[in-house]
């Protein structure tokens, strides 16, 4: 969903994309050691109603997607995930199908443990658990501390409860040995048993305080002494550098009027460097996105929309040591001798129109954004999701009017805007004035060195949309609506779309039935790139189903299996307990009363294997590359820059009338540096997973043994350049 209050903190609208991109941040993570959790498994497409009583309503919101559309589509980045040894997923606070997601055996204990092999641990959610013993054999193996059914109330779920549910015969014990199992086999395999790694000797942070002392329980009214809780230890090193490099390869260029930029320091233009007609080039800067507002932390959570925008709101969202804005970054960079810069950093248009500020400017720079995040922010009316797809802060009308009136309507027009997912740009983006356009997403701390470093050509822009850019709402089609009001007591969306989601859907019927303003992948850059010379390698011949499920790597430990005694469970006399703190131990050997708890229907009949399974991941043929596809890649003009070649997949035509494919997908994609002349040899590894669809009959991958598959290499979704059949 494109105004989805969330996206910013993920890859993308394509479920290729997301799987590369968070498979690479998880080995990242994990090889320092750290736990990474992949998240919200699964189906967290809205932040209105995600959960109960937040929304005012009892229940959270029922993702209702069918069979395929799971598999192929919202359970597929996952994959990646646990493919790459990721420790833990955590179940999301909505529904599926009308059964939470932390509670849903089918997405824990089917898709995600048994079909994708996951040997790590499923924890919830903070309030996303709904039920006790349910939960536990349905698959969760832990529980957010401090909150049960209320937030922060100390009455867990599990904690005592679970003890109980032990001894009394609720939960058979091998379900509690496996929840501990994964756990600490987590904890073992990134080697945080291992003392030279750590410091084990006490916290480096607290992240429930900046001051320097506090509680070591902050959770807990119970009287505490104050300890040395934050150290202030400088771990920047060359964060700066990276963060950079990370915020100037986000933006994405999607207009350069005959090649107008990049402008040099110097006033001189395009790629040939042509100087200013004039002795001094007079550039103004505009709107409140280029400026520093209030600070970059003035809001909790970053939950408002204020200066320059770096990042979305929410729990997802950092302090940020530092920002650096556009307009310091700018006014910074022009050599002072040949460049005059002005500024003005409100979106107020009377007191723009009254300062007379666009009178002589040459050049106008203009700023504006669109910001959004976690449901328990409110912002001027945004709750979570945006309300629209539209700039914030009257920024349309902002630069329309720096565009219509900039050097008394002589001067040329530059827009910049900050964003947490795609915008409609169609009142502006044609406009004679504007030459140029920059979507910079959320750079972080160095926002304004990253688009300065791109105005003045120090790079190229090499960013490409991560989503599809319409020219209107509706184009992306029901399943691109959030549900603001909810439609039942338990609101119920359904997932019409299925696997046509972004740019499947605009392609949908026939070729190109809508016109994207921008389609996915798209991305101009102050180069041209050439690609010739496809070639196809075959690895291994097509055939319809995977190997079949290999025996297992390995067997889990096998434990006692006995019951304790309740004495085990019992307080021990010396503990001090904290209030609202959770603990495992109940008052008294009378709490535990044995009867019959209500197993599901089968729960005692072992299930057979899925076929899809056998490993991380899934099934290992899956994985197994099946074809590679090659290209040359050539820089054709005259500027370096980054090339982003990317590979798409177009089934063969299938005789059944009950399955049908998208018009293309993504299946791979690379970016790597290029001198002018210079060329690259790309190849793209095509495995079985990348060539199959999801057979809901046989409950397996299968692949398509008749026809042809289309591989196209482009530099956008919309512009194959070079095919080829298999």
């Amino acid at each position: 969903m494109p105004a989805g209050g969330r996206n910013w903190e993920g890859f993308g609208s394509d479920p290729y994309l997301q799987g590369i991109a968070c498979a690479e941040t998880i080995k990242g993570i994990q090889d320092q050691h750290v736990m990474a959790t992949i998240k919200h498994f699964v189906g967290n497409e809205q932040e209105h109603f995600r959960q109960a009583w937040e929304w005012g309503l009892p229940n959270a919101i029922s993702s209702n997607i069918d069979d395929r559309t799971m598999h192929e589509i919202y359970a597929w980045p996952f994959g990646d995930a646990v493919k790459a040894g990721v420790a833990s997923v955590m179940c999301s606070y909505n529904q599926v199908n009308n059964s939470y997601a932390c509670g849903n055996s089918k997405l824990l204990n089917g898709i995600l443990k048994d079909e994708l092999g996951f040997q790590g641990f499923v924890m919830s959610d903070w309030l996303a658990q709904r039920s006790g013993v349910a939960s536990a054999l349905a698959g969760l193996d832990m529980t957010m501390p401090g909150d049960g059914l209320g937030w922060a109330d100390g009455k867990s779920l599990w904690g005592p409860k679970l003890s109980q549910a032990v001894l009394n015969g609720s939960l058979p014990l091998d379900r509690l040995d496996d929840m501990v199992t994964r756990i600490v086999a987590s904890w073992y395999q990134l080697g945080q048993d291992n003392h030279t790694l750590f410091d084990a000797t006490g916290p480096n942070f607290s992240s429930f305080t900046e001051e320097k002392m506090g509680v070591t329980a902050p959770g807990s009214p119970t009287e505490q002494s104050l300890v040395e809780v934050n150290k202030f230890v400088d771990v920047q090193a060359d964060h700066a550098k990276i963060a950079q490099e990370i915020a100037i390869e986000s933006i994405v260029m999607l207009k350069n009027e005959r090649d107008w930029l990049p402008m040099s320091r110097n006033a001189e233009f395009g790629v040939e460097r042509i100087p200013w007609k004039n002795k001094k080039l007079k550039v103004g800067i505009f709107g409140e996105d280029a400026g520093p507002g209030e600070g970059p932390n003035a809001c909790p959570d970053r939950g408002c929309n204020q200066g320059t925008l770096a990042m979305g709101w929410g729990s997802g969202a950092v302090e940020l040591p530092y920002l650096i804005t556009p307009a310091e970054a700018l006014q910074k960079g022009f050599n002072a001798s040949r460049v005059e810069v002005t500024k003005y950093l409100a979106n107020d248009l009377p007191g723009l129109q009254e300062s007379r500020a666009l009178e002589g400017r040459d050049v106008c720079i203009v700023f504006a954004n669109s910001d959004a995040g976690e449901g328990f922010v409110s912002w001027n009316g945004i709750k979570g999701d945006r309300n629209d797809l539209r700039l914030q802060k009257g920024g349309d009308e902002l630069i329309l009017e720096v565009a219509d009136k900039c050097g008394g309507g002589k001067g040329k027009t530059i827009v910049v805007y900050h964003a947490v997912g795609p915008v409609l740009v169609d009142k502006w983006i044609n406009h004679k004035k504007i030459k140029a356009v920059f979507a910079a997403h959320l750079p972080g701390q160095e926002s304004g060195n990253a688009i300065a470093s791109i105005i003045f050509g120090d790079e190229s822009p090499s960013g490409k949309l991560p989503y599809t850019m319409a020219k209107r709402a509706e184009d992306y089609g029901d399943g691109g609506e959030v549900m603001y009001t909810p439609n039942d007591v338990v609101p119920q969306q359904d997932f019409t779309e299925g696997i046509y989601i972004d740019y499947r859907w605009l392609n949908r019927d026939g070729l190109f039935p809508v016109d994207p303003q921008f389609s996915f992948a798209y991305g101009l850059q102050y180069t041209g790139f050439s690609m010739d010379n496809i070639q196809l390698e075959v690895k291994k011949p097509k055939s319809a189903f995977p190997a079949p499920r290999p025996a297992p790597g390995a067997r889990p430990p096998v434990y006692n299996g006995t019951v304790p005694p309740v004495e085990e469970a019992l307080w021990p006399k010396d503990i001090r307990r904290l209030d609202k703190y959770i603990y495992p131990y109940i008052d008294s050997a009378a709490d535990i009363r044995h009867g019959h708890y209500p197993y599901p229907k089968g729960y005692d009949t072992e299930q057979p294997l899925s076929g899809a399974g056998g490993d991380e991941g899934g099934n290992p043929d899956l994985w197994e590359t099946y074809a590679v596809i090659s290209v040359e890649m050539r820089n054709s003009g005259k500027f370096p820059a980054k090339a982003v070649p990317q590979l798409w997949l177009s089934y063969p035509p299938n005789s059944e009338a009950t399955v049908d494919f998208p018009k293309r997908v993504l299946r791979g994609f690379d970016k790597f540096y290029l001198k002018p002349g210079q060329s690259k040899k790309v190849e793209f590894p095509v495995t079985r997973r990348d060539l199959s669809y999801w057979n809901v009959e046989e409950q397996n991958w299968l692949m398509l043994t008749k026809g042809n598959y289309v591989f196209s290499v482009g530099l956008d979704e919309r512009t194959p350049v070079r095919q080829i059949l298999w």
